[in-house]
């Protein structure tokens, strides 16, 4: 067989994996299932998160293209079970982008970005069916903290928010004050949940995201304990035999020389 041809177009991609999952073609490819592809979704999402963190161009270009393969992919085992194709999503997003911009593709007039994400909400609602909590699409498999990100975004959207983040950290004051005072590890438990929510409920305030926000202090954290690890072995230490006060000096060393 011939080599395909116009590797910068879409429907190139398209033709590739049904040719992957055709009768002659890929073992793996052909088995893979909706479910089987959910470890490899995710996957992909946090691997263009990492491209994204490390602002790096080339980085990302590969990573969306492993995203995109994952979309086509499903596409393309949906369309062998006759339930859909990858036309019918084009369209499902397409539909939805003209909908949710009447200020781009109809008369409505808009004054800045924050009348915009109003709108958008009030759109989405539309297409809800009646009765239908506007907390419902938002998926619950997502991390814990960007889920209640989320949901505090949504409902600030239709005006359920803090006039300003200072009621916000009075807030925090007040949750920690809660957990000092819990008893039971259950309590403790309900109320270091109320310390998390709200902590979210400040980082989106200040326009912070909160999972990017913590990869990159744990990623801080990572690359200064190695730091500490290499000084312990290049002077002969143990770590775990040095004090706690002398693991503090060497962690202060460590921030100094990771940030060289």
């Amino acid at each position: 067989m011939s080599q395909p041809q116009n590797l910068d177009q879409f429907n190139t991609l398209v033709n590739i994996i049904a040719r992957l999952r055709g009768p002659d073609g890929c073992p793996w490819d052909r088995e893979q299932t909706h479910l089987s592809l959910r470890e490899n979704l995710l996957e992909e999402c946090y691997e263009v998160l990492e491209a994204l963190d490390a602002e790096d161009a080339e980085m990302l270009s590969g990573e969306l293209g492993d995203l995109l393969l994952q979309v086509v992919l499903h596409a393309q085992i949906a369309a062998e079970a006759s339930d859909f194709e990858v036309g019918d999503v084009l369209r499902k997003i397409n539909t939805k982008l003209i909908h949710r911009h009447p200020h781009i593709f109809g008369s409505r007039k808009v004054k800045d970005a924050a009348e915009v994400t109003h709108n958008w909400e009030l759109l989405k609602q539309e297409e809800r069916a009646p009765g239908v909590s506007m907390l419902a699409g938002i998926p619950r498999q997502m991390p814990a903290l960007a889920f209640s990100q989320r949901v505090q975004g949504r409902v600030a959207r239709v005006g359920f928010d803090w006039a300003d983040v200072s009621g916000i950290i009075d807030k925090l004051t007040e949750e920690v004050g809660e957990l000092r005072e819990a008893a039971s590890q259950e309590e403790k438990a309900a109320e270091f949940g109320d310390l998390l929510f709200t902590l979210a409920n400040i980082a989106r305030r200040e326009g912070v995201d909160l999972e990017s926000a913590l990869r990159q202090a744990n990623e801080r954290f990572s690359r200064r304990f190695t730091c500490m690890e290499e000084l312990c072995r290049e002077r002969g230490l143990s770590f775990a035999k040095l004090t706690f006060a002398q693991q503090n000096g060497l962690w202060e060393e460590a921030k100094k020389k990771a940030a060289e």
